[in-house]
């Protein structure tokens, strides 16, 4: 009988780095790295700025699974930040997926970190960060959105974990930060009223530049409170940020309220091209 020790299975594992630099009059590459599952891949813009889409060529992750990204936009630079797909988090049998994304952007420096949605199965396991440092005058659009399966192929999210973290800081003082948690029994959480309703599609929208207030009376007029979302403006010491939330019956009509928002937020650019349905 044989004594062979058992081979734990293979888990993915991904890290990429990217730093933009402003060179001779658009954002250039100061620095790319890529390891394991993790891609990043810059497609052609015909305006000054950058566009970068994530890839991770596992698939999917499940338990144990991590990827680390790092982006950062040095002085006077402008980035566009994606993913080439929806990030899929199968069934774990065992640990957690882990996702962290660490972000620096410099003085007068933006990013848009736009990834499409995450689609969580049932029985997935999901811990995710986003730790944001901003210089004085940079400007941050940040939006994640998420699927608690996907409602056109029937698929529910009846049990699991999703943790998502995110910490965003102005000159090394905190300016937003927040803790989601959905554990154990998700389909009850989220037919909740006060919690998701029934609708199993979310997003988090965070933006902070120097014209939020500017920017804000026709964010609203494009929000429809009634079927699922808001925003709010508020100041901490001198610096302004719009926190939007948004909830819909499925992926679909949660992008045709996402779109338009984001389309503002970036003086009416529209979103990257992978996210054309």
């Amino acid at each position: 009988m044989s004594n062979a020790a058992t081979i734990a299975p293979q888990r993915a594992f991904g890290k990429g780095r990217l730093v933009a630099k402003a060179a001779v009059g658009r954002t250039r590459i100061a620095e790319l790295y890529q390891e394991g599952c993790a891609k990043i891949r810059l497609p052609k813009t015909f305006d000054s700025s950058m566009e970068a889409v994530l890839i991770n060529s596992s698939g999917g992750l499940t338990g144990g699974d991590r990827m680390d990204w790092e982006i950062e936009a040095g002085p006077a630079t402008e980035l566009t930040v994606t993913t080439q797909a929806c990030e899929k988090i199968y069934k774990a049998s065992a640990g957690t997926v882990e996702v962290a994304t660490r972000i620096k952007v410099a003085a007068g420096a933006r990013v848009d970190w736009l990834p499409q949605e995450t689609i969580l199965f049932d029985r997935a396991s999901l811990t995710r960060s986003l730790d944001v440092e901003l210089d004085g005058d940079a400007t941050l659009l940040a939006v994640e959105a998420v699927l608690l399966g996907r409602k056109a192929m029937g698929e529910v999210m009846q049990a699991g974990l999703f943790r998502d973290r995110w910490r965003i800081r102005v000159d090394d003082r905190l300016l937003h930060a927040e803790n989601l948690t959905f554990a154990d029994d998700i389909a009850a959480l989220v037919a909740r009223t006060a919690i998701l309703r029934g609708r199993v599609a979310f997003a988090t929208l965070f933006y902070t530049g120097p014209d939020c207030e500017m920017l804000l009376p026709q964010l609203r007029t494009l929000i429809d409170t009634e079927a699922g979302g808001g925003v709010s403006h508020i100041q901490i010491a001198g610096r302004d940020k719009l926190v939007g939330r948004f909830a819909a019956a499925d992926g679909f009509s949660l992008r045709k309220t996402l779109i338009p928002v984001i389309s503002h937020l970036r003086k009416q650019k529209t979103v990257p091209k992978v996210w054309v349905l």
